[in-house]
């Protein structure tokens, strides 16, 4: 079958032209490299043509976010007792996560359950069965039964916290949650703006909930993915001090400052 004749010698790039073609090439990728992918990925625009195609600020927010993640890794690490570059063998971390696993259980345990409320009784009528013929003196008695029961369902706790952070200094704040459980938050900065990162840990589990840079305040619901520390932590990246106050409520057990 015919496919095609094969090439010369003469229709075969000459050892200059290889030359001259892989010189060029080169060129190209170092151009690209120092005009494109190091002021976009680094933040290091040696040309300053990454700054005019607006690229070099995107390298900024990356190596801000990843020092700031790095700095969370450090302070998780010094609150859990592992080294950030620590590389753990499996075995070992099936071992620790079944440990943690059977502490929980024995905790959760030893806490003291709720009474139930007494069932009612077949001739009982409760609040939301009174028939609409039948006199008021008979609901009143269970009217007055029903309102000391509301205030157990308000459920949870309130803090507030207020702490100043200098230029480059940072700070965590975690809330001891149950999987499932709801805290109402805001926070707010007084004299500048940070970068915060709220998210979670526990139980060999971690989550990233909301990132943000340069923001004065923000408030909103945490949800605790599952049983563990969840919060926030900030970075001053000003100039300047700034003072923040933190306001919680909600179904958390403990408010602690990690760092």
């Amino acid at each position: 079958m015919y496919n095609t004749d094969l090439p010369s010698r003469a229709d075969l790039p000459t050892s200059a032209q290889l030359k001259r073609s892989t010189m060029i090439a080169a060129l190209t990728a170092l151009a690209l490299l120092l005009t494109v992918v190091m002021p976009s990925e680094y933040a290091i625009d040696p040309t300053g043509a990454g700054r005019l195609l607006g690229l070099t600020s995107m390298g900024e927010i990356k190596t801000q976010l990843a020092a700031e993640a790095a700095a969370d890794e450090v302070a998780t690490a010094k609150a859990t007792g592992v080294r950030p570059t620590q590389m753990v063998p499996p075995a070992e971390l099936m071992a620790r996560m079944d440990r943690i696993e059977n502490l929980l259980v024995a905790m959760t345990a030893q806490q003291p359950a709720s009474p139930a409320s007494p069932p009612a009784a077949p001739g009982d009528v409760t609040v939301g069965e009174i028939a609409p013929s039948m006199p008021i003196e008979a609901t009143a008695p269970q009217v007055a039964e029903a309102v000391p029961e509301a205030p157990a369902q308000a459920a949870g706790r309130q803090d507030e916290m207020t702490f100043a952070l200098e230029p480059g200094e940072g700070a965590e704040v975690k809330l001891v949650m149950r999987q499932g459980a709801k805290a109402n938050f805001s926070w707010i900065v007084d004299g500048g703006v940070v970068n915060f990162d709220m998210h979670g840990d526990g139980g060999g589990q971690s989550a990233s909930y909301e990132k943000g840079r340069s923001v004065p305040g923000t408030d909103g619901v945490l949800e605790a993915a599952f049983d563990g520390n969840h919060g926030w932590f900030w970075r001053n990246r000003g100039n300047a001090g700034v003072t923040l106050t933190l306001r919680t409520n909600g179904d958390y057990a403990e408010i602690k400052r990690m760092l």
